[in-house]
């Protein structure tokens, strides 16, 4: 039966595909001012459907109107904002430098969109990074099928019905449906795949996406470190990192996941850390309007497990209730390396703390291990923060802050290594959905019949040219 069910799928995933492609080679996605039209649409899309939509994210994941506002609506409106104004400088074929041998030749590179595009969607900011890297498939002019998170089922019905009512289904098509609808559409033949999400499944998509050489976008994750210098201004660092860890009630792929703190500090910083947890959220977190909760109960029997194991080292938090799938911000002391916390990201509101002494031994060690997609490093004194930021390979990060760094649309957004392979926001989301097309275009009044045989004994001259060519660069 199952046998079946999983043919039946494929062969409806193939007629979508079918439909896409047949739509996209029509060229009208590949006109300008469609292109414009779509990506207005889209706007007023998610203006007109706020309400439903801020609804739909508390209705998953508890998250207040201002977190879900901040964080899914307006991040994506001031994005489409900054591609429809760019839009036409993005679009344009630039002219690059021709080398000298090439005489009377013009050099120009064009953007030529992959085609019908896959984009595959996390939990846990289910509308904001599923509509993101849309932004720059609609901009690059490709055509899209997109695939919400099957664990938080009222924003995707919601974006199921309001992709349905704006755009046309051969152009843009929602698929909802569980791993198994996944699995028939990562082993399709897209023109690209663009994955949010975990580790695990990245791996399994970039094994689907090579049997049919498929390019990916992968934004994955990882164990993202925090860095509290013994110059740091402790307020400062401790409020900034008890908002980025505990937003979303920790389910953020870009928070920090532990923290580094130098030891003549941490007492005071883990003071600090305490008071603005209570200052944000009270001394009862399960009644604050402002906390979120966790997706579902697979996540939370996860959490909880992690908490139960690390029950002596806790020096702040620790509670939790099942029926209202609650984990209280909790904060775990005296962690090490070699402890079960540390093995993989929690993406969840626990904060292990580890303590150090000698900071080059913290580059070493966070080297050793896989290649965070975020860190943070807090000090007053930049060439200790020039130390780490240089000294670390890491995806993007902030200085004195937390998370911030993803808001900006001059920054491109992406890991590196495990974390995750591509990047995007602004531009670099219209890149990510663009192929580099290099094409050079000669002129026949000018021929070169030096370069065509037979050669003789040119070598000699060819040699002094490609000299002189060198120096004049």
């Amino acid at each position: 039966m199952k046998v079946n069910m999983d043919r039946e799928q494929d062969i409806e995933v193939q007629e979508i595909l079918k439909e896409h492609k047949k739509y996209f080679n029509t060229g009208i996605t590949m006109d300008f001012h469609f292109r414009l039209e779509q990506l207005r649409k889209l706007k007023s899309m998610i203006k007109v459907n706020e309400k439903d939509i801020l609804n739909a994210l508390y209705k998953d994941l508890g998250k207040c109107e201002f977190e879900a506002y901040a964080t899914e609506v307006g991040f994506l409106l001031e994005s489409i904002g900054y591609m429809i104004r760019n839009l036409r400088r993005f679009t344009r074929a630039k002219k690059v430098r021709t080398s000298f041998i090439q005489v009377g030749a013009k050099s120009y590179i064009y953007n030529e969109p992959y085609g019908t595009v896959l984009i595959i969607g996390p939990f846990n900011y289910p509308f904001q990074l599923l509509i993101e890297p849309l932004i720059g498939a609609i901009a690059a002019g490709n055509s899209a099928i997109i695939k919400p998170s099957e664990h938080t089922p009222n924003v995707s019905s919601l974006i199921n019905k309001i992709i349905k009512e704006n755009f046309d289904e051969s152009y843009i098509r929602v698929v909802e449906g569980d791993k198994n609808i996944t699995a028939s559409l990562i082993n399709s033949k897209v023109d690209y795949i663009f994955f949010t999400g975990s580790v695990t499944v990245g791996k399994i998509i970039m094994q689907a996406a090579a049997k049919n050489m498929i390019p990916v976008t992968l934004e994955l994750g990882g164990k993202s470190p925090c860095i509290v210098d013994k110059y740091a201004n402790l307020q400062v660092a401790a409020e900034r990192i008890a908002w980025g860890k505990f937003i979303n009630a920790g389910q953020t792929c870009v928070a920090p996941d532990y923290i580094l703190v130098h030891r003549d500090v941490k007492e005071e910083f883990c003071k600090q850390l305490k008071r603005f947890i209570v200052n944000f959220y009270g001394y009862q977190a399960s009644q604050s309007k402002d906390y979120g909760r966790i997706v579902n109960r697979r996540e939370l029997d996860r959490l909880i497990s992690i908490i139960e194991k690390e029950k002596e080292k806790i020096i702040y938090g620790g509670e939790y209730d099942i029926d209202q799938l609650y984990i209280e911000p909790t904060i775990i002391d005296n962690v090490q390396w070699t402890d079960t916390i540390m093995e993989d990201e929690i993406f969840g509101p626990i904060l292990p703390i580890i303590e150090y002494e000698d900071l080059d031994s913290v580059i070493t060690i966070i080297n050793s291990h896989p290649k965070p997609l975020a860190l943070y490093v807090f000090s007053e004194f930049h060439a200790i923060c020039e130390k780490l930021v240089q000294g670390i390979s890491f995806g993007g990060g902030c200085v004195n802050d937390t998370i911030s760094h993803v808001t900006s649309t001059q920054l491109p957004f992406g890991g590196v290594g495990s974390s995750g392979l591509g990047a995007y926001h602004g531009k670099y989301s219209y890149d990510a959905f663009s192929h580099k097309k290099s094409v050079m275009k000669k002129s026949t009044k000018i021929s070169l019949k030096f370069i065509y045989p037979p050669y003789n004994k040119r070598v000699n001259i060819l040699r002094k040219l490609m000299r002189f060519m060198r120096l004049v660069r």
